[in-house]
């Protein structure tokens, strides 16, 4: 009997088998065992319940460590989402978000439209909701789980009450130097680490001069403490940067509430040199993201990217992937990086401007390879310079006839083709000088004949021709360029810029010509390049004398290169500022409180209104033309409000005088144009911290360290609120730690002294 009941639960197998040193599987877990995973990866902790592996599968090594990651990133609830409505008998019912608040527990999916349960997912496979029901066992557990000094681990261990005041101490002390790292955006890690290394690298240099200089820290860090409680690794270093930006965020969704929000994306290399964020992988990671930090797609009232050539596309960007789903999310590109795109589109697809740039940067290049050709340059100019003076030819006064040396255009460098151009046309024979030079110093024969090449390029009519035209046609661009990049820009005197610079390029097509020639050519007369006949023939590029065709001189610079490049920058400009967006800033513009509102209609914001629908109805927009009559009656003639320069202030006026609940539908209408990234300057200077805190040295960085990284670095205003207190215990629930921290009361009545060293 024994025996038939002990086959009932175990697989009989061969004595061969049972002597063999190699395990074997047993026959009913084949199947089971390819659905689990031996290492915890963070791809597999996904936000949306909805999609979520079970618990069950993964290995019940890391099982703990996978509830702490769902615990920090907490249940997923879509604030603000439109759910969905379904028939039941005669009515239509949906989901709503209030419920979140009545169940802390309760979870939503927006792919499956369903509600589930956070801690039964985490403890129990299924959510049975009664008193003494799977659910309630649930609940005590995750409660039981969130506190550490509770676990099995911690009973186990002995710590006295001096072990956990030092803990806390170390902890405390590592965690400033993490901040101030972050702050600054620095490297933590060195090339060697060793104890007897000369430079350790910030992280430990930085707390071991913490450390001489407070003898409290000093007896509890670095070879004073334990050694397996140190902090001193690495991943201690990321867990509380993760921490920081765990709590940056969680106060910046905190104050996004319900309300409507913007997005701003970036796009990065990876390791194979792709963009991260274009199309549908860039649409995923932005589901993703939403999902985790329990956001609405439809919340989303504005969008603007860098690398918009990429992003931006009308079919398959990420900007009409958005707008599929969200037809209010209006996109809004920095004005000032639209403009250097246009002048990026012209230097790469016109075949002899994209030429003309390519010579320029071997010049470049030639001219400033060495120190001693680069101090020829500026001494041959600045001998020009001296001789110009004393033939009164120039004049001279602060901050005129400077030194400069050649600086090859970039891409993302704003003016840097302007610029450049300049400098050709100033320093032309000290160049030519220099180049001569090093065609008579030549070693070899490679680098004599590109230097020939050069010089005889710089002394050929068309490119002149085309460095004369570049200049001017980017001259009539540099103050509209100076203007977008202003902190605080006029944005009604940014529209008018953009159509004087389209209507000043239709007018130099049509009637510059002759002006533009003369002084082309009177620059190659002054420097003894010979001007071709306009009328004379030349051979069609690409086709062979043989076969006879030819035009006129005047038809190539004419026709193919001055009429051609213009026509491609007035269409750059036309793509690139639609009418469409800059309308929409237009009746933004309209709410500007400088002047006391002198820019203020109530027939464009009436039709800045009717662009969402979504939010204000056929009967509120009614109402709101009332609303708009008040509205401006009362700040005109309210002294609180007389001197407020911008929209954000007098928002927040709004606020402080209550004006916001007596005049809603304003306050709504104001929120959304806050809420749009309009072109100016600070929305483009968060892209630009992505260069300082991940550089070439530190080019491997992982996408989570670097995402942590730069979330305390953008965000320093939000860090400076958030204590010491709230990331040490943010820390701590990421794990279980081998030791927990003692309650500061406590640390308190023990040692007065100390308090005031830990505690921020």
């Amino acid at each position: 009997m024994r025996m038939n009941i002990m086959d009932k639960f175990f697989i009989k197998r061969p004595r061969s088998e049972e002597s063999s040193n190699t395990p074997k599987v047993p026959l009913d877990s084949k199947s089971s065992e390819e659905n689990i995973n031996t290492n915890f990866n963070f791809n597999d902790i996904v936000s949306n319940p909805g999609l979520r592996k079970p618990i069950k599968d993964f290995d019940i090594g890391i099982r703990d460590q996978v509830r702490r990651e769902y615990l920090t990133r907490g249940p997923c609830q879509p604030i603000g989402h439109k759910f969905p409505q379904k028939d039941y008998s005669k009515q239509k019912r949906s989901f709503q978000d209030a419920w979140f608040k009545q169940h802390p527990w309760l979870e939503y999916s927006i792919t499956k439209d369903a509600a589930f349960c956070f801690w039964c997912y985490l403890f129990k496979p299924k959510h049975i909701g009664v008193v003494n029901s799977l659910q309630n066992d649930a609940r005590v557990k995750f409660q039981g789980f969130q506190s550490e000094r509770q676990s099995v681990s911690h009973l186990l261990a002995t710590h006295s009450h001096e072990m956990e005041v030092a803990y806390r101490i170390r902890l405390m002390t590592v965690l400033d130097v993490t901040r101030f790292l972050l702050k600054q955006g620095l490297p933590f890690r060195g090339n060697d680490e060793s104890s007897n290394s000369l430079n350790k690298g910030n992280f430990l240099e930085l707390l071991e001069w913490y450390s001489l200089r407070n003898e409290e820290v000093w007896k509890i860090v670095n070879q004073n403490a334990p050694g397996n409680n140190q902090l001193t690794f690495s991943k201690i270093q990321k867990e509380l940067a993760n921490a920081c930006a765990i709590e940056i965020t969680r106060v910046i969704i905190d104050d996004i509430g319900d309300s409507y929000f913007s997005l701003m994306i970036d796009e990065a290399r990876d390791a194979s040199v792709k963009q991260q964020m274009i199309n549908k992988n860039g649409h995923n990671a932005i589901d993703c993201l939403f999902a985790k930090h329990k956001l609405s797609l439809l919340r989303l009232r504005g969008q603007g990217y860098d690398g918009a050539s990429n992003m931006r596309g009308e079919f398959n960007g990420l900007k009409a992937l958005i707008l599929r789903e969200n037809p209010y999310a209006r996109y809004v590109h920095y004005f000032a990086h639209q403009l250097q795109l246009v002048i990026v589109v012209v230097a790469k697809d016109n075949r002899i401007v994209s030429d003309f740039f390519q010579y320029v940067n071997m010049i470049v290049n030639a001219t400033g390879a060495s120190c001693k050709r680069r101090d020829q340059l500026q001494q041959h100019h600045h001998d020009r310079l001296v001789d110009q003076l004393e033939k009164v030819e120039i004049v001279s006064g602060k901050g005129k006839n400077q030194e400069s040396s050649l600086v090859r255009p970039g891409d993302t460098r704003w003016g840097s083709h302007y610029t450049i151009i300049l400098q050709l046309i100033c320093m032309w024979t000290s160049i030519l000088e220099v180049l001569q030079n090093v065609y008579d110093d030549g070693a070899s024969s490679d680098n004599r004949g590109i230097v020939a090449s050069l010089i005889d390029k710089m002394e050929n009519y068309k490119f002149l021709f085309v460095m004369y035209l570049m200049r001017r046609l980017l001259g009539m661009k540099n103050e509209l360029s100076l203007a977008l990049q202003q902190k605080d820009q006029n944005i009604v005197q940014a529209m008018r810029l953009i159509e004087v610079v389209k209507t000043r390029l239709q007018h130099f097509r049509e009637t510059g010509w002759e002006e533009f020639l003369g002084k082309a050519n009177s620059f190659c007369k002054e420097n003894s390049i010979d001007v071709p006949n306009m009328e004379d023939n030349m051979p069609i590029r690409g086709c062979s004398r043989r076969e006879g065709q030819f035009i006129t001189h005047f038809h190539h610079y004419r026709v193919e290169i001055f009429c051609e490049v213009i026509d491609l920058i007035s269409q750059e400009m036309h793509n690139r500022f639609p009418k469409a967006s800059t309308e929409l800033l237009l009746l933004i513009s309209c709410l500007d409180p400088r002047d006391s509102f002198s820019k203020f209609n109530i027939h464009k914001l009436l039709r800045l209104a009717e662009m969402y629908p979504e939010d204000f109805s056929m009967t509120e927009r009614m109402m709101l033309k009332d609303q708009l009559a008040t509205f401006i009656y009362d700040v005109r003639h309210d002294d609180d409000f007389a001197n407020i320069g911008d929209l954000g202030g007098f928002a927040m006026k709004m606020v402080d005088t209550d004006k916001c609940a007596i005049l809603p539908l304003v306050y709504h209408l104001i929120e959304l144009a806050l809420v749009l990234p309009v072109a100016t300057a600070r929305v483009e200077r968060p892209f630009l911290a992505m260069n300082v805190v991940k550089t070439d040295l530190r080019n491997k960085m992982g996408d989570e360290w670097m995402n942590d990284s730069m979330i305390v670095y953008i965000e320093k205003e939000v860090f400076a609120t958030i204590d010491n207190e709230t990331i040490l215990q943010c820390f701590q629930k990421m794990q279980t730690r081998y030791i927990q921290l003692p309650p500061l009361s406590s640390m308190r009545r023990t040692d007065g002294s100390s308090s005031s060293s830990v505690h921020r």
